[in-house]
């Protein structure tokens, strides 16, 4: 029997010029001991059916239609109800754990005020019941951690501590929305896992919101499908994954990477306004287009990186070693993958390489110069013009007070400040275009397109200096997964018709096995192993490495 219906939903924005449809006419019943996703691109309906539960949509939007019932209870009828129930009968997960928690105030004296708020217990009752929710998320010492602030946890442990707040009232409702997007392979594994645990022993109801098809796969009982504020299909997982009934659900399903082999291409069934093409790129008119040597164009050697974790002391046990002795080379024309976990040290190396970072120890060369020795900026600058960088967040990576062409502009004028006005606004259009942007575009600001249209930008903005080496930190980690499978589209054309060589940092590891001729493990700041992609995937040697690689969520499984 089900335990939450929602009947004819529907939450509306009413805006200046247009009412938007965010919901339209949603039907979704969830039983108790039973997971289910929601899933769809951004902008589809899905958090806003989670909000709508709990009420927590803010204005101007409205629940215009339908009704949501607890059982034999319409939560709709009375505000009182929500208020009532919200943190009792309904438990939250939001997806960033940093801004769910107050960061003043330590986890315990967190716990308690909600325990308080909903159950009649003492403080010693509280603190008890507190510490043992710890205990059952698995945090380790939870008398001791029960007295940490947010801060002194790992993005893992505060997503535990994150449930164990959504658990302390005895929910018989959870939903979880985009719980383990910002987290490792390894973490997000144990997150998922634990809410499996809690659903069958506590057999609640839960609400898994998400984007990853992998995770859909491993979790759930059925899933519903969004797009657009409307419900494309809902059924059991394994039917929805294998068979799809519906066109935009099958482009979710073949735009995952898959775990098992590698494609060359993405395949993307839906023909929207977005889709990439497989064109002949325009920036090929006027890019020095450079011959691939077969001769490493990247080699890092020995190199270390340290960070004193605390400013006010000379105690040397607060110094972190982030990179410790990590070597390897990658050849021209080549896609090289680092993986890992957070803290693993993949960032850093990156940053290191495009000079952002100098090194503790060690040396970088690029084409056979060291250029971790280079200490004349006029000289640096050569190897910026070659060297780019594209990063996980393209809208902080981008000046939200610039216009388009002022943005891509700006690098190719630091370069050739005598270029002609004329052919800077022709080379800005070419390079929006190669990169599937209309000239439109140029005109307009950060903030005016989508995730997947500013990571574009970002990528116009790298390649106009006309660089051999794109560094590529996280691209696609804050995109739904058939933009991801466009911008990965787009990355395989340009490298090769331009003869980029691509340094490729991801945790997810069927996009690096997709994208990646080559890939280094790395743990706590060592390299575990390299080795070609495919050898790699098949016959890991590193135990660390089998660890991931069995940790992975596998949309496959659903086919056994």
């Amino acid at each position: 029997m089900s335990f939450l219906k929602i009947n004819n939903l529907s939450v509306d924005y009413k805006m200046r010029r247009e009412t938007v449809h965010a919901a339209k006419n949603i039907n979704i019943e969830v039983s108790k001991g039973e997971i289910l996703g929601l899933v769809g691109e951004s902008g589809s309906g899905k958090s806003t059916v989670g909000n709508a539960i709990i009420n927590l949509i803010d204005e101007p939007g409205k629940v215009s239609n339908g009704t949501i019932h607890l059982g034999d209870i319409n939560i709709q009828e009375d505000p009182e109800n929500i208020i009532k129930y919200r943190g009792k009968k309904i438990g939250l997960i939001f997806q960033d754990p940093q801004t769910s928690l107050n960061p003043i105030f330590t986890i315990g004296e967190q716990l308690i005020e909600t325990i308080q708020t909903h159950l009649k217990l003492d403080a010693d009752q509280a603190k008890s019941k507190a510490i043992n929710l710890l205990k059952e998320v698995g945090i380790k010492d939870a008398e001791k951690r029960f007295n940490n602030y947010p801060h002194q946890f790992s993005g893992g442990m505060r997503q535990r501590v994150v449930i164990s707040l959504a658990l302390c009232c005895e929910p018989e409702l959870l939903i979880a929305d985009e719980p383990t997007t910002a987290l490792d392979v390894s973490i997000q594994s144990q997150i998922l896992e634990l809410i499996k645990k809690l659903t069958r022993e506590r057999n609640l109801a839960v609400i898994l919101i998400t984007h990853d098809m992998g995770v859909i796969a491993e979790t759930t009982d059925r899933v519903a499908v969004m797009k657009n504020g409307k419900l494309v299909e809902i059924g059991l997982t394994k039917e929805i994954l294998t068979q799809p009934k519906e066109t935009y659900t099958k482009s979710l399903v073949s735009s995952v990477p898959p775990t098992n082999k590698k494609i060359s291409r993405f395949i993307i069934v839906e023909k929207e306004n977005q889709l990439i093409k497989n064109t002949n790129i325009k920036i090929l008119n006027r890019w020095t287009k450079k011959e691939i040597t077969k001769q490493d164009l990247v080699e890092v050697k020995n190199l270390y990186k340290s960070f004193d974790d605390n400013f006010f002391s000379d105690d040397s046990k607060n110094i972190v070693m982030a990179v410790n002795d990590v070597s390897f080379n990658i050849m021209e024309g080549e896609s090289f993958g680092l993986v890992g976990e957070s803290g693993s040290g993949k960032s850093t190396i990156a940053k290191m390489i495009v000079n952002l970072f100098k090194p503790s120890e060690g040396d970088i060369y690029f084409d056979k110069t060291c250029i971790t020795k280079i200490n004349d900026n006029r000289e640096m600058m050569k190897f910026r013009k070659q060297i780019q960088m594209i990063f996980q967040d393209p809208y902080s990576s981008l000046n939200g007070r610039l216009k388009v062409e002022d943005i891509i502009a700006e690098p190719i004028k630091l370069h050739n400040p005598s270029i002609k006005n004329i052919d800077l606004k022709n080379y800005i259009f070419d390079l929006l275009e190669s990169v599937e942007l209309s000239a439109n575009s140029a005109t307009r600001y950060p903030h005016e397109f989508s995730g997947g249209q500013r990571q574009r930008i970002s990528i116009a903005r790298a390649l106009a200096t006309q660089p051999r080496l794109l560094v590529c930190d996280e691209p696609t980690s804050a995109l739904d997964v058939s933009i991801q499978a466009q911008i990965l589209n787009l990355l395989k054309d340009l490298q090769e018709q331009l003869n980029l060589t691509i340094l490729f940092i991801s945790h997810d590891l069927p996009v690096v096995r997709q994208m990646c001729n080559k890939i280094g493990v790395l743990k706590n700041g060592k390299l575990c192993e390299i080795s070609n992609s495919e050898e790699l995937f098949e016959n890991p040697k590193h135990e660390y490495t089998k660890e991931l690689l069995r940790l992975m969520p596998k949309i496959e499984t659903i086919y056994n």
